[in-house]
């Protein structure tokens, strides 16, 4: 098939490889406009476009799909379809109707749960014991078109970056198991029951809340993980929480219990396993305690 692929972060790049490998043209890839990051702040391509660079394929960075220009730039690529994953932008109407069989989605969840921008990490949050990826066939709506495929997996305790890795090579593989024979999977229509928003993380949900049952922090730390990162804080200096165990306990929320830096929540406590202070490695909470004065009793926020 003649394809455009759209995408911007890595979660993506699998997709992308599995369509060259599967013997399709990838006429264009569309991906994010490059951004400043790291130190430097320099101009950084998403891992998309470096990909695709390396591939050989033509890479398209519009700030927007809405002009006509953009939309008509698409439509001359004569596409069978568009490719989508985690692109970052909307979709009008021109774009979407333009290739043969329309825009197909990698979506990162099972749908209709956790249509929107963050599934990955809204999962983990809320305890779901099984998420997966969706192939859908795009509308105007907010991930709401119909479903052509589906495959499941157990969220187990993993973190939001092992789970992240997961489902794109999840929803990669499924992707061409369905345009091998668009035939044997009919659009289905996303039911009314079940309908949850994933909405963008902000930075400051990556605050622990020692006020939550153990269990619900927990799922903060494998959420925010590798990003933004769940912290606390203890006078001026922040500590990210990388790894963590739920263990009994009791006492104040964000009260240390002992010698292990075990911290009183809501119901229960959590242990530390992995945590990492501002500009140095990740280590274990012993080797933090080494360096560091965190006697029980002590209140973290």
């Amino acid at each position: 098939m003649r394809i455009a692929f759209m995408g911007t972060p890595a979660f993506a790049v699998p997709t992308l490889d599995a369509l060259v490998a599967a013997g399709h043209t990838v006429a264009a890839v569309y991906s994010q406009p490059p951004r400043r990051a790291g130190r430097g702040k320099a101009l950084t391509p998403s891992p998309v476009q470096q990909r695709a660079e390396a591939l050989g394929i033509p890479v398209r960075t519009p700030q927007t799909l809405r002009d006509a220009e953009a939309q008509a730039a698409f439509a001359a690529l004569s596409l069978d379809a568009a490719i989508v994953a985690a692109y970052g932008l909307i979709l009008p109407r021109p774009i979407l109707d333009a290739p043969r069989h329309g825009c197909l989605n990698v979506h990162a969840s099972l749908l209709p749960r956790w249509r929107g921008a963050a599934p990955i990490q809204r999962a983990i949050l809320a305890g779901d014991t099984e998420t997966g990826v969706t192939i859908m066939q795009m509308e105007a709506g907010l991930d709401t078109g119909p479903m052509l495929a589906k495959a499941a997996t157990p969220v187990a305790g993993k973190t939001a970056g092992a789970l992240t890795d997961e489902l794109a090579a999840s929803g990669a593989a499924l992707l061409i198991r369905v345009l091998a024979n668009l035939a044997a999977h009919p659009p289905v229509a996303q039911p009314e029951d079940g309908v949850t928003y994933a909405a963008k993380i902000d930075k400051a949900e990556a605050r622990l809340d020692f006020t939550q049952p153990a269990p619900a922090v927990e799922c903060a730390v494998r959420a925010f993980n590798p990003v933004p990162g769940a912290f606390f804080e203890h006078g001026d200096e922040r500590f990210k929480l990388l790894a963590a165990e739920v263990v009994p306990g009791s006492g104040t929320p964000g009260t240390v219990l002992d010698a292990q830096l075990t911290i009183a929540c809501g119901e229960g406590a959590l242990r530390p396993l992995l945590v990492q202070r501002a500009g140095r490695a990740a280590m274990p909470p012993a080797e933090l305690l080494r360096g560091l004065t965190l006697p029980p009793g002590t209140r973290l926020a």
